[in-house]
C-alpha cells in the first residue's frame, strides 16, 4: 500500500479523486491552498484509491498522508 503525502502545509482546497478511483503516476489527486496559492498534489505512483484521509477544508502538514493507494 502506498500513501500520497504532501510536500508542504496548507488547507485541502479540493480532492479530485474518490475511493475506488484508478490513478496514474503524475496524476493530480488534490489541490492545496497555501498563502493564497493553489498547489497541486500528484500521485507518485499508480494504483486504486483505498481511502481519502483528509477532507476538503481540513489543514494538512508537510509530509502528512492525504490518500492511501493499493
Amino acid at each position: 500500500m502506498a500513501k500520497i503525502e504532501t510536500n508542504m502545509a496548507g488547507n485541502v482546497w479540493k480532492i479530485l479523486v474518490k475511493e475506488g478511483d484508478q490513478v496514474e503516476a503524475g496524476q493530480e489527486v488534490a489541490i492545496l491552498e497555501s498563502m493564497k496559492m493553489e498547489i497541486p498534489v500528484e500521485a507518485a505512483s499508480g494504483g486504486t484509491v483505498k481511502s481519502v484521509l483528509k477532507q476538503e477544508g481540513e489543514f494538512i502538514d508537510e509530509g502528512e498522508a492525504l490518500l492511501e493507494l493499493e
